[in-house]
């Protein structure tokens, strides 16, 4: 535990309760959402990777001699709030949270993580791998567009809002976790040029989503 350094810790603890939560809400959406029992297994199949992520966090954080429930504390209110704040009110916005949402806070993660030991790295990796998500999703939104062209520029705004609160929600947890911080940004780099490179990748990975989607990224 003590040569554990604590932002690998907090990436550890956020990163689980995101994964734990993201099972819940999904399994949630499955339920109420989906629109026929195929979609609802489907989704219900993307909620069980969650979960199973999740275990494998918790068994690393056990492995560290951390308990999982006090690594991810910190983290739940903001989490919680993410989530209340971007509720679906129907199937195809369930969808682009799943991929454009969950999407982008799991790009902060994996910044996080580069700076982070190898085997962290390589762990983070394999749990925000989403090709079980992006195929399931971007199929859906893709065949629902070509239906109904309107449904484009309602879901492109609805992708725009995921993004901004997921960037309020990295800045806010940035801010009270300084460890978490830390590994954000390239030890001994100017610290305005590292965060302007973040922002760019960041906004480059969302721009690819969108695209995948058949959305305009927008401003």
């Amino acid at each position: 535990m003590n040569e554990t350094p604590p932002g690998v810790v907090d990436l550890l603890g956020v990163l689980a309760y995101a994964e734990l939560t993201a099972f819940l809400r999904l399994a949630e959406d499955a339920a109420l959402l989906a629109p026929s029992l195929t979609d609802r297994a489907a989704l219900g199949d993307v909620a069980a990777a969650e979960y199973g992520h999740f275990r494998l966090l918790r068994d690393r954080l056990a492995s560290l001699g951390v308990d999982s429930e006090e690594a991810m504390a910190p983290f739940v209110d903001a989490i919680d709030a993410w989530h209340e704040q971007t509720k679906p009110s129907d199937w195809y916005e369930a969808l682009v949270k799943a991929y454009v949402g969950t999407g982008i806070a799991g790009d902060f993660y994996r910044e996080a993580a580069r700076h982070a030991d190898p085997s962290v790295t390589e762990l983070v990796e394999e749990v925000l791998a989403d090709e079980v998500r992006s195929a399931f999703t971007v199929d859906r939104v893709r065949a629902a567009i070509e239906q109904d062209p309107r449904l484009s520029g309602r879901l492109a705004l609805w992708a725009r809002r995921m993004v901004g609160e997921a960037l309020s929600q990295g800045q806010r947890l940035a801010a009270a976790r300084p460890d978490l911080a830390v590994l954000l940004v390239e030890p001994g780099s100017e610290d305005l040029a590292e965060i302007g490179r973040l922002f760019a990748r960041l906004t480059e990975a969302h721009g690819k989503r969108m695209s995948a989607l058949g959305l305009t990224p927008g401003p």
